[in-house]
């Protein structure tokens, strides 16, 4: 790489770039830059374009919450990849789709994409915002659904009532009757679904995923343009925890690595660490007599914490008493797709669900509303959302937050511009959604659960890929710089570049490209020689180049040979036999023939070009496109074009012909033919010489000894030259090897 740069100029109106010894990549947060929320990434490298992640910003509404899209033109990105279903990663993709000019191609993972809708559509059904403010509807959520791609994340079919499960709720499909198809369901969902490492290929983007730990269905994806690797880790956490498991390491080391750096230099304590406080501040608090309120999203931690709750509830009788609530709109439906994709978690649930279904809470309940909650004693309340804007979360919230006796435990990052992150300070007094103030006496714990990379984590991971540039987005700005400096001192040896470009704040680097093309199929069969010229056809697919030779083109790409027929008709009123003398002048080969259909003459001139007459006013060419055809029919073409300017009009009597052919002089009729294009008026006398008239003087030409009689001496000199130089330009001329 010869260099790097930034700037802040509007991707969508940029000029095109001086190249400085290699060809520019550009990437450009259009959200996560210095900030946590709207993750949204612009790559451009080559003529290609990628978008990583299409989030929103929890903290703001409306037009507000979404990435800055008009700092880029849509229509020009080739792919949109989306690394997971939370909203600051996915929620801003109907819009999208629907509401701007991209036309490219979009993927997550299969799991990814039931959960997002099913968030979404909850999202839409809670936002505050005003139906002209809304960003989108469910018709644009069910429409998008139309056009994600999917990559399979260890998807198994685990027995039939799961998938019935899987089509009624996930994909929002009709509940199947007794005529359900199993096979025609595994071909209709299964065919259309990529494996999570296959390597897929869109105009020359090369992309696959790896498990990014995170929550159910996260995915870090590497993108390679042109030799050049990019890793975009998203969200990602190389803890396995309860159900998930650990981020995998990609097997390659990336050109750029982009990623989060959400807990900048923050170390977690240790799982077991956190699950004894946060227990303990449970229990505490419902023997107190006290509520617990637990907000979360509805999917992601959420699980992780139940699984929890259930097993602490099944090794404490004493708290059977005290129920604990699921509550989201979404409780019933989550729970059904996370109990379909069981096969996709760590080997410690695939273990227990082989005797019982670990996702079926013995102890938790879902709630649906409020109006369905009976506030009397004790009880734990796990409600969304996480951030305690509005819904279940905050209704609970501004209920309880006044009682001493009452506990808030915050279980995972909290967002800048959230009432989550607002109470973490323990303010004195808090807004209620209703406009009046409270005060805020309820005790407020955050035990984060978070699955995000600490900076153990992160340093390890970076360590063991080695990348020469780091890009680092999803994080405040103070954690992020912290995190830099941080890293900075790791890798001392100044060889690895560590950037944090704020939002709309473009990274420039150059990298230097090589074009090489690979003999494959029989024309790799054998080392050249030194200097030996290899000779195939050239096949270029995305940034790669072939060349084999034209009998493999159909095995070693989607492409085949075939043979084009050429041919042209031109007028020619002249003797078919001058054109077959001319060309006997030129060409070795010319041989007469006959057609079998129509039962024209015709001449082949070497195998390569057929002359046919095809009246007495037209003569046609065929032949097969190759050069060296080509080269030949244009001769051709032109010979009979100077012809036809030569001899507007030749008339040969027949009896004349007829006399000729008898005495068996075979080159008699041209002779003719060119004197008449010479002179004009040239008969057959008596005597058997040709007589000539032009302008009122009269030649006589023996054509045996090629003696000239006439009274005129010029005329005499012409005709007796004229016909020396004919009957010169007899000897054929080769035709050079091809």
């Amino acid at each position: 790489m010869a260099s790097t740069g930034q700037q802040s100029q509007s991707l969508k109106r940029r000029d095109a770039p001086v190249t400085r010894g290699g060809d520019q990549l550009t990437l450009t947060p259009l959200g996560a830059g210095n900030e946590v929320g709207r993750s949204c990434v612009y790559m451009s490298f080559k003529g290609k374009t990628v978008l990583f992640d299409c989030g929103i910003h929890p903290a703001y509404s409306g037009m507000a919450a979404l990435p800055y899209f008009d700092e880029i033109d849509p229509s020009t990105i080739d792919v949109l990849l989306i690394t997971h279903f939370h909203l600051d990663h996915a929620a801003s993709l109907p819009y999208f789709l629907e509401k701007t000019t991209f036309k490219g191609r979009v993927f997550m993972t299969h799991a990814t994409k039931a959960i997002y809708k099913l968030l979404l559509t909850d999202y839409v059904k809670v936002s505050k915002v005003s139906v002209e403010d809304m960003l989108f509807d469910e018709k644009d959520i069910n429409h998008s659904m139309d056009i994600i791609e999917c990559f399979n994340l260890a998807f198994d079919i685990m027995n039939f009532a799961l998938w019935i499960s899987y089509l009624s709720v996930c994909l929002s499909l009709p509940l199947l009757v007794d005529s359900f198809s199993f096979e025609a369901y595994r071909s209709a969902v299964v065919c259309q679904v990529i494996d999570f490492h296959q390597t897929v290929d869109v105009n020359g983007i090369k992309f696959w995923c790896y498990t990014a730990g995170h929550v159910l269905g996260a995915a870090m994806f590497m993108v390679d343009i042109a030799g050049v690797r990019v890793l975009y880790t998203g969200d990602y956490s190389r803890e396995e925890d309860r159900h998930l498991r650990a981020a995998e390491m990609p097997q390659f080391s990336p050109d750029i690595c982009i990623i989060e750096s959400t807990y900048g230099v923050q170390l977690h304590q240790p799982r077991h660490l956190r699950e004894k406080r946060f227990t303990d501040v449970i229990h505490s608090t419902l023997s107190q007599g006290g509520r617990v309120l637990i907000p979360a999203f509805a999917l992601g931690r959420a699980q992780e914490l139940l699984l929890i709750l259930d097993e602490y509830w099944s090794n404490h009788p004493e708290l059977h008493n005290i129920p604990i609530y699921y509550a989201s709109p979404l409780a019933k439906r989550c729970m059904t797709v996370y109990q379909t994709y069981i096969l996709s978690m760590n080997e410690r649930i695939r273990n227990q669900f082989a005797n019982s279904n670990p996702f079926k809470f013995k102890h938790i309940s879902p709630l649906n509303s409020i109006e369905d909650f009976t506030d009397v004693g004790p009880s734990v309340v796990m409600a969304s959302p996480g951030g305690l804007q509005s819904g279940l979360s905050r209704q609970l919230f501004d209920m309880w937050c006044s009682d001493k006796k009452n506990a808030c435990v915050l279980p995972g990052y909290v967002v800048e511009g959230t009432l989550a992150k607002t109470i973490i300070n323990e303010p004195k007094e808090v807004q209620l959604m209703n406009g009046l103030t409270a005060p805020l006496h309820m005790q407020v714990h955050y035990i984060s659960f978070s699955a995000h990379a600490d900076y153990a984590q992160t340093s390890t991971f970076l360590k063991e890929l080695m990348p020469p540039n780091i890009i680092l987005v999803h994080g405040e700005a103070n954690e992020m710089g912290r995190l830099k400096q941080k890293l900075i001192t790791e890798f001392g040896d100044g060889n690895i570049k560590i950037i944090t470009p704020k939002n709309c704040q473009s990274v420039e680097m150059y990298f230097n490209s090589e074009k090489m093309a690979k003999t494959i199929g029989k024309l790799a069969e054998r080392t050249p020689d030194v200097g030996e010229t290899v000779n195939g056809i050239l096949v270029k697919k995305g940034f790669t180049y072939q060349i084999m030779a034209p009998e493999d083109l159909h095995v070693f790409s989607q492409l085949s040979t075939g043979n084009v027929t050429q041919r042209i008709t031109i007028p020619f009123c002249g003797a078919f036999g001058v054109i077959k003398h001319r060309l006997e002048q030129i060409y070795e080969s010319v041989e007469s023939g006959t057609d079998e259909e129509s039962g024209s003459p015709t001449l082949h001139v070497h195998e390569l070009v057929t002359v046919k007459q095809e009246s007495d006013r037209h003569i046609s060419l065929h032949w097969s496109a190759d050069p060296i055809s080509d080269m030949v029919s244009d001769s051709v073409v032109a010979l009979v074009l100077n012809i036809s300017r030569e001899v507007p009009k030749v008339i040969v009597e027949a009896e004349d012909l007829k006399s000729e052919e008898e005495n068996g002089k075979k080159a008699e009729k041209v002779i003719y033919a060119l004197l008449v294009s010479l002179f004009g008026d040239v008969k057959l006398g008596e005597n058997g010489k040709l007589v000539i008239s032009v302008d009122g003087n009269v030649a006589e030409l023996d054509k045996q000894s090629g003696d000239v009689e006439s009274e005129n001496e010029g005329l005499k000199e012409r005709v007796r030259t004229a016909f020396r130089r004919i009957q010169s330009a007899v000897s054929p001329i080769p035709l050079p090897a091809s």
